[in-house]
């Protein structure tokens, strides 16, 4: 894979592959492309919108934000800004919702419980398996703003429970190591793992219990809402429509009318069309 951004096509894409195509013709690599897949990335502009530069004076000295907020921050924030492949213009300011968030990782810690089903059970459990799918998922496709965005999601839930299972928190960890490798080391270790979290396998997740989250269905009638009710995902069009049927607040419109047909959409709403 190459990684690099559009203006170094010239001197390191075409000089690469004409070596590269020099060497397989004379048998000494195995592959004809020397790459199998590219990735351009966008430019991190200075705040004033126009490319870092010392003749501007608006380059950003890494070395001074690392000693402010730290260097998980720093790699958090660059992840999170925008795109990877989109340009976008630096805004120190908005690093403090980088430090802000591994703080609260941090404070996870005193919510761990060594009862495995003590952090919401049902309620975290399938959130969780989305967002290890989600994280993996977006990492191999370069998409680390909205990786790191579901990990803050998944930390408002945990947040919001009285305790933390110890399992819980080893995924959460495992997740945010590739982002927070310092921060993510020191929870580690306070876990009692004398390993590097760096060494460890990634989550796996099971596609069951991801789309077991409950949802919302909307009940209408003559497609005007009279009526909701919840359940869990990929639900049949007859057990859909018997809870549709079953509520009082779409009983009484249906009564001494006939119903001309259903329409189920799935996972979304039943619309009950009636003979006016």
């Amino acid at each position: 894979m190459y990684v690099g951004g559009a203006e170094h096509a010239t001197r390191h894409l075409i000089y690469a592959r004409f070596w590269h195509k020099f060497l397989f013709d004379i048998g000494v690599v195995s592959t004809e492309e020397p790459f199998q897949r590219l990735q351009n990335v966008g430019l991190i502009l200075a705040s004033d919108g126009r490319k870092m530069s010392k003749r501007f004076g608006n380059v950003v000295n890494p070395d001074e934000i690392v000693e402010r907020f730290g260097a998980d921050s720093l790699r958090v924030y660059e992840m999170f800004m925008g795109p990877f492949n989109q340009a976008i213009a630096w805004n120190t300011d908005s690093l403090v919702g980088a430090r802000r968030f591994l703080e609260r990782v941090w404070k996870l810690r005193e919510k761990i419980s060594s009862l495995k089903i003590k952090d919401g059970g049902l309620r975290i459990q399938p959130l969780l398996h989305q967002t290890i799918k989600k994280v993996g998922d977006d990492i191999e496709a370069f998409r680390f703003n909205t990786a790191v965005s579901s990990l803050m999601i998944l930390l408002n839930a945990l947040e919001k429970e009285e305790s933390v299972s110890t399992e819980t928190c080893k995924t959460v960890i495992t997740l945010l190591a590739p982002f927070a490798p310092h921060l993510s080391e020191e929870l580690w270790a306070h876990l009692g793992y004398k390993k590097s979290i760096h060494l460890e396998k990634w989550p796996e997740y099971d596609e069951k219990i991801a789309i077991s989250s409950p949802i919302t269905i909307i009940v209408q009638v003559n497609g005007k809402t009279r009526g909701s009710f919840i359940t869990q995902r990929g639900d049949s069009e007859e057990q859909l429509k018997t809870s549709s049927f079953s509520l009082s607040s779409v009983q009484k419109w249906l009564e001494g009318k006939t119903v001309k047909k259903t329409i189920v959409v799935p996972d979304r709403l039943v619309n009950i069309v009636i003979q006016e």
